[in-house]
């Protein structure tokens, strides 16, 4: 079985009354209450020691889901560099909404993440540009949401190794709702969707993106290569 960990901040579930009513339990144990069907579920929130994310428990990660919005700079860096270091061995990292933000997907990223956004509650259509991709495995050409906040482009990121989905707005914008990439051995999926005011995680559609990305980002059975000095594998004279 696949172990997932869910990491979400934590922080506008405590506070906002708005985003209470959408997600009483916290984004992760809405997360967690569909994922529990298919996968190992484990969650850690910003506030736990070492932000719940200790070496045993990414040690036990197949797939890591990392949602943040407003506390990113709180995020130890050291718990960081301990995340990156996860991914390039091997770990799977889906990065949800406002986590593009977060320190680990700018480290990742190599660049700024930042980009256009908007909330006004309007309708957003989620192309599939990538119908024969594992991730979009059961997905129709879009998937609509009455609402969602606006991303639009420039979105400052590298380009995507895929483009799975592009995000169409009724404000006019366009974005790269979904992007893959590989950094080491490890496998990311960034999906746009997750407004904490907006109930796109009790989307089904939505819901089995990200489920199809678990399955994606798993873990295979590659070697982790071996670097710095290495002894020559022949006999040879200089």
């Amino acid at each position: 079985m696949i172990h997932v960990t869910i990491w979400n901040e934590y922080r506008h579930e405590k506070t906002d009354e708005k985003v209470k009513e959408v997600y009483p339990e916290g984004i992760h144990e809405q997360l967690k209450s569909f994922l529990n069907e298919e996968f190992m579920v484990h969650t850690a929130t910003l506030d736990e020691v070492e932000h719940g994310l200790t070496e045993a428990r990414l040690n036990e990660t197949d797939v890591l889901i990392w949602w943040g919005h407003i506390a990113h700079d709180e995020v130890d860096d050291e718990i960081v560099n301990r995340v990156h270091t996860r991914v390039l061995q091997g770990m799977g990292l889906i990065v949800l909404h406002s986590g593009h933000f977060s320190k680990i997907f700018k480290k990742l990223m190599g660049t700024s993440c930042d980009l256009k956004w908007r909330e006004a509650n309007e309708r957003c259509r989620i192309w599939n540009i990538a119908p024969s991709h594992p991730i979009t495995k059961g997905i129709g050409e879009w998937i609509e949401l009455e609402e969602e906040e606006m991303y639009g482009e420039h979105f400052d990121i590298p380009t995507p190794d895929e483009l799975i989905f592009i995000n169409w707005y009724q404000g006019g914008e366009v974005f790269r709702g979904g992007c893959t990439y590989t950094r080491g051995n490890g496998k990311i999926f960034y999906f746009q969707p997750g407004h904490e005011t907006y109930p796109s995680y009790y989307n089904a559609q939505v819901q089995r993106v990200i489920k199809n990305a678990i399955y994606w980002a798993a873990p295979t059975d590659s070697v982790y290569p071996t670097y710095g000095h290495h002894h020559a594998l022949e006999n040879f004279e200089v």
